[in-house]
């Protein structure tokens, strides 16, 4: 009797049919997400080109995103394998095939170059690592070779069971008779294996139940060799000539077909047998490591490590804290938090950027909790909310074991070097290194200097060329001869639409449209853009420039600001990807025209260089907590002048990688007055974000400001009031955390009070005011000590936010955009800051007329106000009634999105 015919292209279609269906199954889970393969070919032999044509069409057939990447039979070694180390760190490509032979002019180590592919990627399962975790039976942990795997499949097809059969396999290679050894024996078959030097091939052969031939020799095997009814696998490929066929020859196996299979009990034909089985398996392997990637790479599927705190009474200075903890290294981190090593760029061994690539990645992740810090009305004696912050994550990570991030802001060389110190946090809550943290970090506040200073430069030098040439030299030099030709760049095309004019062709301009296209004609009283500094230097506060004698007499006052006052930086922490970023810098509105329009950096010509001085800048920046729980430092907006808080992009991130049952902490900065009421109305309203907990931070010492308490003196003791007990000035100065809870609670949001404690806080005066935020309204109100205990310090402040963040909200913004200027104005003065009503003062009243005239009416608010009252004027504690809030001029930070009126006297 005959034996049973084993068609490997009837298994290999099932198999290609079930790889279909679990394709479509990730791309259930995730739309976004598609198998990679990647095909290295060196030179172009023919059979290569055959073998890589059917495994693309067969990837393609299933599902898998297949690329073909061909080097000439020039390329070198290392050519070859810094290819293969670029696929290695593509997080898109699965699996990495190196077709051998390498047929390339240079002496190439085809060991090095097959071990030179990640393991995790080595779909043909070649590698030492691969093979050795074959060898030694970690079959779940590894990939198997391609042609071994299929004749195991074919032989699971048949239904013999392998365990307990005596199995030969006649042929040593790496690619299959070694690897199938392996595989039999693993499958607990008694395995022979045979090779050319081995006495009596014929009688091994007779006692196979299964035999498996890949020795390269066509018909080698005979068919009274065999075992009645053995499963037989041939996997060899050879020609014979055949003068039958119009080629000449004939594909045949190792065994002699005709006679085997009157022997056999299953035997696999050549062709048709095991080499369509061998690319079945080839994107089988591709699909496994895909599926591998996608269950390793889940979002919030954390494996953190977390690092133990040695607390030290008294507590240390800052500084020598955290050079006392060792940070883990950063690229471990940024595994940890499931990071892909080609979405980050390491700045040293302590911090590192992300990629924006990561948000395509993950955006069909569900987001995590969303949680803002904010404080009662700041003073001097400090209230602690960037030390709350670091404190509430490292709870929630390192006690409560949640995945969490800080999203917090770079701070500034200005205060850093100033009487305000730095902005890492403190005590035991701190981000560290706090060196690296406070100076420099990555260069982003630079990036935003010199932007910024280029505008301030490209301003002055168009006034100076406007007023100094004609019409037409100003022209030549705006649109230069290039090879005989002029030629409008993109922004001078952009500029040419603005202006109505629908030329692209310099030659055609009439003079009259070239006056108009040449001259902005700035207004040199309406500059608003000064040039800027990271550091504190009063003496450039207002300054005269131009009096070299080249700028022939065209002088003017100007002044430097402090760098993160600039509106690039407000722009850098309010975009959403590179191309928001730079239609936001194009936008930016830098002085008037004598006819009143606005003058814009694209006007100017500047939009594009902007951009590119700021690509690396928007990039967040990852950083960690002194336990090793993650951090993002990214932009550092002042609150006074613009919003006051981290970026969007840095919060989105984190949003995805903690997963839905992780949070995000961010910080607003000043008071909940100002940092929380433009996070809400300002930064939510252009992330589409939804906060879910608002974290009110207070310490009784400052509550006790608030409530009539002397004034301090840097550097003189504190005045008895604020180190002994005083209920009676406590509870006056609680008034003000109830207003703040109140104005957080205009948008819908639960709060939790942390009230941050010092050694000299009686046990009376800390429940006083936890009870006193209750009544006022809040979720709840927790005392916290981790400024002395880090994580351990603030677990029931952590455990109190993660109960509000289960709590009904009902999010809601403040103000309709639609509403005029000065009546958006006036409902944040009456709601937030308790004023009777406004008064706008002619300069701001001219404004009103002017964005309104000039399209920027329907921005949101950004008030510029003293950040030490509720009102208009420092001195005044507590909550002020009866005031109205003078408006002396409002500003326009268009390309950052908002109009920022100055209240008062704020500078």
């Amino acid at each position: 009797m005959s034996a049973q015919i084993i068609s490997g292209k009837e298994v290999s279609a099932q198999v290609r049919e079930q790889l279909k269906k679990d394709v479509e199954q990730m791309k259930l889970k995730d739309p976004n997400f598609r198998p990679g393969l990647v095909v290295l070919q060196v030179g172009g032999r023919e059979d290569s080109n055959l073998y890589i044509s059917m495994k693309l069409k067969a990837a393609a057939e299933i599902g898998i995103n297949a690329i073909h990447m061909k080097l000439p039979k020039t390329a070198t070694e290392e050519e070859v394998l810094h290819s293969i180390r670029e696929v290695n760190e593509n997080s898109s490509v699965h699996g990495l095939i190196v077709q051998l032979p390498l047929d390339s002019i240079h002496k190439i180590n085809t060991e090095k170059v097959t071990n030179a592919v990640a393991p995790e990627k080595d779909v043909d399962g070649l590698t030492s690592i691969n093979a050795g975790k074959l060898s030694r039976g970690d079959l779940s942990d590894c990939f198997i070779p391609c042609t071994p795997n299929g004749c195991m499949e074919l032989i699971r097809q048949t239904g013999v069971s392998v365990a307990g059969k005596r199995a030969v396999v006649i042929g040593r290679s790496k690619i299959v008779g070694a690897p199938m050894h392996d595989l039999l024996l693993w499958n607990h078959a008694t395995v022979t294996t045979c090779h050319s030097k081995t006495a009596d091939l014929a009688g091994e052969v007779g006692k196979a139940d299964i035999l498996v031939v890949g020795m390269g020799k066509a018909e080698m095997v005979k068919g009274e060799w065999i075992k009645k009814g053995a499963v037989v696998i041939d996997c060899g490929i050879n020609h014979i000539p055949d003068q039958t066929k119009s080629s000449g020859k004939r594909v045949v196996g190792d065994v002699h077909f005709a006679s085997a299979k009157e022997q056999a009990g299953f035997i696999t034909p050549v062709p048709g047998g095991v080499g369509p089985m061998t690319v079945a398996m080839l994107m089988g392997n591709t699909v496994l490591s895909a599926k591998r990637f996608l269950e390793s790479h889940q979002a919030g599927k954390w494996d953190i490590s977390y690092t133990k705190l040695s607390l030290q009474k008294p507590v240390p200075s800052d500084i020598v804290i955290s050079r006392s903890c060792i940070p883990k290294p950063i690229d471990c981190l940024a595994r940890e938090v499931g990071l892909l090593s080609d979405e980050v760029e390491f700045y040293g061994k302590t911090k590192a950027k992300v990629q924006l690539s990561i948000i395509k990645r993950l955006q069909s992740q569900p987001d995590g909790k969303y949680v803002v810090v904010t404080g009662i009305t700041p003073t001097p004696l400090g209230e602690g909310k960037s030390t709350t912050t670091i404190g509430l994550v490292q709870a929630l990570g390192a006690h409560l074991k949640l995945n969490v991030f800080a999203c917090v802001r770079q701070p500034s060389q200005g205060p850093t070097f100033g009487i305000k110190g730095g902005a890492a946090g403190g005590g035991y809550s701190q981000v560290i290194p706090m060196e690296e943290f406070n100076l420099h970090l990555t260069g982003d506040i630079h990036a935003i200097t010199a932007a910024n200073n280029l505008v301030a430069a490209a301003v002055d030098a168009r006034m100076f060329h406007e007023a100094t040439q004609s019409d037409k030299a100003l022209y030549n030099r705006l649109v230069p001869l290039s090879g005989g030709q002029r030629t409008f760049s993109p922004v001078q095309i952009n500029r040419l639409k603005k202006l109505g004019i629908e030329k692209t062709d310099p030659s055609t301009l009439t003079d009259e449209e070239i006056t108009r296209f040449a001259r902005l004609d700035i207004d040199p009283s309406s500059v608003t853009w000064q040039r800027v500094l990271d550091t504190n230097d009063r003496f450039l506060r207002k300054i005269t420039i131009g009096q070299s004698p080249t700028e022939k007499g065209y002088t003017r006052e100007a002044q430097f600001d402090i760098t993160v006052a600039s509106e690039i930086m407000a722009v850098l922490a309010l975009t959403s990807s590179l191309e928001d970023m730079q239609q936001r810098l194009a936008k930016m509105v830098v002085a008037t025209s004598r006819s009143g329009d606005p003058v814009t950096t694209e006007d100017l010509g500047v939009s594009g260089a902007l951009t590119v001085l700021m690509k690396d800048a928007i990039k967040p920046n990852l950083m960690q907590t002194l336990e090793g729980t993650p951090v993002f430092v990214h932009a550092g907006p002042f609150a006074n002048i613009a919003h006051g808080n981290s970026s969007i992009l840095a919060d989105k991130i984190a949003l995805k990688l903690v997963g839905p049952e992780g949070f995000v902490v961010t910080e607003a900065g000043f008071g909940a007055d100002i940092g929380m009421e433009k996070f809400f109305n300002i930064k939510c309203r252009y992330s589409g974000l939804r906060p879910h907990v608002v974290v009110l931070v207070a310490t009784v010492r400052a509550l006790k400001m608030h409530g009539g308490g002397p004034t301090v003196t840097a550097g003189m003791p504190l005045p008895k009031e604020y180190v002994e007990e005083n209920l009676e000035l406590l509870k006056n100065g609680c008034s003000n955390m109830r207003k703040q809870i109140e104005n957080a609670k205009h948008f819908g949001v639960p709060v939790v009070v942390a009230v941050n404690g010092f050694k000299m806080d009686t046990q009376a005066e800390l429940d006083l005011v936890c009870s006193m935020a209750k009544a006022a309204g809040a979720f709840d109100a927790v005392r916290c000590s981790h400024w002395a205990e880090g994580g351990a310090g603030a677990v029931a402040l952590g455990q109190a936010v993660q109960r509000a963040s289960e709590a009904p909200s009902n999010f809601k913004f403040l103000y309709d955009l639609d509403l005029p200027i000065s009546d958006k104005i006036r409902i944040i003065a009456q709601k937030i800051y308790g004023a009777d009503d406004i008064e706008l003062l002619p300069e701001a009243q001219h404004k009103v007329e002017l964005y309104t005239k000039q399209g920027f009416g329907n921005l949101p608010i950004c008030m510029a106000k003293t950040h030490l009252s509720l009102s208009h004027e420092a001195e005044k504690k507590g909550v002020p009634t009866g005031f109205v809030l003078p408006i002396r001029d409002i500003r326009a930070s268009v390309g950052a999105g908002f109009l920022f009126p100055l209240v008062g006297t704020v500078s």
